[in-house]
């Protein structure tokens, strides 16, 4: 008999499908972790927006009480051209990405899942994970989501001292120093912090707009914000707020009946 100690019984890889037969009889939640592969400038690995989405799904679906959500294979790729300038950067168009995700989320919606939470490790994917998320909705009727760090963004905000720390700065930093040090060279670590004078493109105010710009126009490095003041001691108690409040939004999710979750905000 197969050992699998090892193998939790939400991650939806690693089941037979009689598991999984059995297992959406009493679960029909699941989360779809979203990356990239792109710079995060000279001291971080271009894997930070992939392995992170990956690694909080999981750690989100273990803060679940049971029965715990399925935690999906994650998709390493995303729309990443604007920094397709450096080095290493992998992209994918808007187009494909939508296409792959649409796919997936209709193929779970034919195995029998209801809600599908898509968890965004790249800001720069959310505009087109949005539209595969619509169009699920739209075709197969279940509730879908995309959540790109709007359950803690604001907690995370208190805990730095970096204006416009958007890419490869503070936060990141500091979230790889806590789980991955060994991949972080913080004598490549830079300051580049954004000073736009602009309120409504700041990205970190509230009436900010969207918009969109290569990164070699900002930044030199590749960072956008300040990695020299990042630690591993701010990184942990990042970790611990985004595990924390997603896995409070997920519960929610999950224990709320389709038939009361709206699809609008408004």
């Amino acid at each position: 008999m197969k050992n699998k100690i090892d193998y939790p019984d939400y991650m939806w890889a690693t089941l037979t499908w009689p598991e999984i037969a059995e297992r959406l009889k009493i679960v029909d939640t699941a989360i779809l972790p979203c990356g990239s592969i792109e710079q995060h400038g000279p001291h971080l690995p271009l894997d930070v927006d992939y392995f992170d989405s990956e690694y909080m799904a999981k750690k989100v679906a273990e803060a679940c009480a049971d029965p715990k959500p399925f935690v999906l294979p994650p998709v390493p790729y995303g729309v990443a051209y604007h920094h397709s300038e450096f080095k290493g950067t992998i992209c994918v168009s808007n187009n494909a990405l939508s296409a792959l995700i649409y796919d997936i989320g209709m193929s779970l919606a034919h195995n029998g899942i209801k809600k599908l939470v898509i968890l965004n490790g790249h800001g720069d994917n959310a505009p087109t994970l949005n539209y595969a998320a619509q169009m699920i909705n739209r075709d197969a009727k279940i509730f879908v989501c995309v959540e790109t760090g709007e359950t803690s963004d604001v907690d995370l905000y208190n805990l730095i001292e970096t204006q416009n720390d958007i890419h490869a700065g503070e936060i990141e930093t500091s979230t790889t120093l806590a789980i991955r040090p060994e991949l972080v060279d913080m004598d490549k670590a830079v300051d580049d912090t954004l000073d736009l004078g602009n309120e409504y493109l700041d990205f970190n105010s509230e009436r900010g707009v969207s918009w969109y710009v290569h990164t070699k126009t900002l930044t030199k490095s590749g960072v956008m914000g300040n990695a020299t003041l990042a630690t591993a001691e701010k990184g942990q108690k990042m970790w611990k707020i985004m595990i924390r409040k997603m896995a409070e939004f997920v519960e929610t999710i999950k224990n709320t009946p389709s038939d009361k979750l709206f699809q609008n905000r408004y």
